[in-house]
């Protein structure tokens, strides 16, 4: 296919779409790759080379890597919210298959960096049973106790990206990031996550009039989510600098599940109720530890939450209007 300067798989998801724009920005010529055919795909960016090719097959791997590329995002996986990491396990650790794959081709084809999206799901359970959780540093991932399933692919994948460096001398970088939310991303159909589910079920009260949203569990449970371009603005640093362990992408502005909601139906201008039921929890609680990005960078990401959900909520608003409208929507 020709060199490039920079591949992104996963780039008809969430954040691949993001950062494809970004690359463009900076005009860079993009290759992006998914699995998805290119009308299902979130953002589909004219500038770049879009393929619709399943990189969990060697062969696929092999050709979108092809001529080499000056930095490669492997950002493909099959995840989403809890609700769905939770009931996928199998489905999430076949993610491997992408995660080897994509490596080893890029290690034959010669690429000059390879970053690996991987997630604050690695780090041990017995870390995060507290609603009032101590910050995760990097070191907490070991003795391992990921989360099951798609906390073990992530892992897993670490540890390959890490020593594809130290054997092969493939100049790998690792980011773990936490609960990336933002605009153009999966808002409805169980592979949301909180916050786009926060902000469908607020939207969704707003456009029905009906004020009683659900949310799982007591709602304590306790997270902090990254808006989409801190997470993009990361990607890029971790990408490019000389720091070579995997390192934290995430916010440290920690907030319960009830704050969250409270924080969307202000931004929406209404007061809802709430009623808590069983559903999918994950861990009690997870913060993201910036001192070494902070370190190592002299940066970490500072959009504050009610700000990133403002754009956010505005955005999921339109699209489920449309939706109970029969209009074309995101899914």
């Amino acid at each position: 296919m020709g060199r490039v300067d920079a591949i992104v798989t996963g780039a008809g998801g969430f954040i691949g779409g993001h950062l494809t724009k970004a690359l463009l920005a900076e005009g860079r010529s993009v290759r992006a790759v998914d699995v998805k055919p290119l009308d299902e795909w979130y953002q589909l960016h004219d500038g770049a080379q879009n393929l619709s090719r399943d990189v969990s097959l060697l062969e696929n791997a092999r050709e979108i890597t092809a001529g080499g590329a000056g930095e490669v995002f492997n950002l493909a996986a099959d995840m989403g919210g809890m609700g769905f990491i939770e009931n996928h396990k199998a489905d999430c650790m076949l993610s491997v298959l992408t995660s080897t794959h994509v490596l080893q081709a890029a290690k034959e084809a010669g690429v000059d960096r390879f970053f690996y999206s991987s997630s604050a799901c690695v780090y041990a359970a017995d870390k995060q049973t507290d609603a009032d959780v101590v910050a995760l540093k990097e070191e907490d991932a070991y003795p391992a106790m990921p989360e099951d399933g798609y906390g073990w692919e992530k892992l897993f994948s670490e540890r390959l990206a890490r020593h594809f460096r130290e054997d092969y001398g493939v100049a790998t970088r690792v980011g773990r990031y936490h609960n990336v939310y933002g605009p153009n991303g999966t808002w409805t159909g169980g592979r949301e996550k909180a916050p786009a589910a926060a902000c469908r079920k607020v939207a969704m009260a707003v456009l029905t009039g009906d004020t009683e949203v659900e949310i799982w569990g007591d709602g304590e449970q306790t997270r902090s989510f990254m808006y989409v371009d801190d997470c993009i603005t990361g990607t890029l640093k971790v990408t490019r600098g000389d720091f070579v362990e995997p390192i934290n992408i995430g916010s440290a502005e920690m907030v319960s599940i009830n704050q969250l909601f409270r924080i969307v139906s202000e931004i929406a201008g209404i007061e809802l109720t709430y009623k808590h039921v069983p559903g999918a929890l994950g861990v009690r609680g997870r913060n993201s530890d910036n001192t070494l990005i902070q370190k190592e960078f002299g940066w970490e990401p500072s959009t504050r939450l009610a700000d990133g959900l403002e754009v956010t909520y505005r955005w999921v608003f339109d699209q489920a209007k449309a939706k109970l409208e029969g209009r074309a929507y995101t899914n």
